[in-house]
């Protein structure tokens, strides 16, 4: 775009198919598909997701089907260790989070999730383990490999020690102390207690909990953002307690999540001058609607993984039942408006591919629950170690002075 171009290993989010004559035959034709990277999105915005979905589903492929001769295709091989390189890339970041701009995945317009979103962190931690089975061992992998894992250990232990909320969190959040500076500070990311919004001091149950949507310094993100909660227990990058904590959340706030229809894509919706300032009074993304807390059938698939995973199938099972009263007799929405999402989104497509899929997954997967294990992740023991490890670290002792008493400000 504009004499520009993304780094190399970018997946695209869709293709076009186009129709051109042969070489020296008028008579004749071919189809060749058109990517798009983003050059033709609304907003102009690259997909990041893509990739991360790619190398998840050319596991469960190789799970599911027993051929592992795709995976180990060399240009597979090398499409998996390009869309590595780009996401382990060196920035000016601090935070083993990936930075993106807004809209980078299923939520594709401006929603204030710029910065380092729950649901990019969670598919990117699923997708670093499915590269790591997948890989083919060679001399060039070595690097990539130890970059590879380094990550993992970073990443897990900042989303569960710095994302996760419940009742007990927020009341630490609630007494933080501010303008710390050290290594060994408490309020490291300087959050301001007035942070907290009125609505979910309220809406917090007494039992579960759940990941916030993002995290950057002096911002938390409360929002509650289904995919990057499903996918943060399908992927183990919740811990066995958090996973539980935020199936229990659904269960109390199955009112707001769930109601007529699931799944709220998030939680709350942004409202009046809020509205107006982050979406940019995007009339496509009004309160209730769409990607602002709309009801989405598709999420029913990734809803279920998760229940399948911690053992409770009956919650899926219930939000099945809820979506077959009417979802087909509505033609399969893309989504659904309105807080207890009543109404057929004002601009949903009828006849929805992924509204359908999504159904026919979660029934599937509800029947036959073991095939949920092609999609699955369990934590490994390294990772348990290394982060016990990191808990158990003082910051100070790695990276302070040996002599902590002579401390210079300049």
């Amino acid at each position: 775009m504009d004499c520009h171009s993304p780094g190399q290993g970018l997946m695209p989010a869709s293709f076009k198919v186009r129709t051109v004559p042969l070489d020296g035959d008028d008579s004749a034709t071919e189809e060749v598909l058109d990517p798009d990277f983003g050059e033709a999105a609304i907003g102009r915005v690259a997909p990041v997701d893509s990739g991360l979905w790619w190398i998840i589903l050319l596991r469960a492929y190789g799970k599911i089907s027993g051929d592992r001769s795709v995976q180990e295709r060399i240009d597979v091989q090398t499409g998996i260790k390009m869309i590595l390189r780009l996401c382990l890339a060196d920035g000016f970041d601090m935070f083993p989070t990936l930075l993106v701009t807004d809209g980078p995945c299923m939520i594709d317009r401006r929603m204030g999730i710029h910065g380092h979103p729950l649901e990019i962190q969670a598919l990117f931690y699923s997708a670093l383990l499915c590269a790591r089975e997948m890989l083919a061992p060679e001399d060039g992998s070595a690097d990539l490999l130890r970059a590879l894992n380094n990550r993992l250990v970073a990443l897990s232990f900042h989303i569960r020690e710095y994302y996760w909320t419940d009742l007990k969190k927020l009341n630490e959040i609630y007494r933080y102390k501010t303008e710390e500076y050290s290594y060994d500070a408490v309020n490291k990311f300087n959050i301001y207690p007035d942070q907290i919004p009125p609505w979910l001091v309220e809406w917090m149950p007494n039992k579960g909990g759940y990941l916030i949507g993002n995290l950057q310094p002096a911002h938390m993100d409360f929002r509650f953002f289904s995919l990057g909660n499903f996918w943060s227990v399908v992927s183990g990058l919740a811990t066995t307690d958090q996973s539980h904590a935020i199936l229990d959340l659904i269960e109390a706030k199955w009112t707001d999540l769930v109601a007529d229809m699931p799944f709220k894509i998030c939680y709350p919706a942004l409202e009046g001058q809020e509205w107006q300032i982050i979406t940019g009074s995007d009339p496509k993304n009004t309160p209730w609607s769409y990607h602002n807390a709309g009801s989405w059938p598709t999420l029913l698939w990734q809803l279920t993984v998760a229940c399948i995973k911690m053992n409770r199938p009956d919650i899926a099972a219930r939000a099945v039942e809820v979506a077959e009263r009417r979802i087909a007799k509505d033609r399969w929405p893309e989504y659904y408006d309105t807080k207890k999402g009543r109404f057929m989104g004002k601009q949903a497509r009828l006849y929805q591919t992924w509204s359908i899929a999504g159904f026919l997954v979660a029934k599937l997967l509800l029947k036959d629950p073991a095939s949920a294990k092609i999609l699955i992740t369990d934590e490994d023991s390294e990772l348990i170690n290394a982060f016990s490890c990191m808990i158990s670290a003082n910051p100070r002792r790695m990276r302070g002075r040996k002599n902590p008493k002579q401390t210079y400000i300049v």
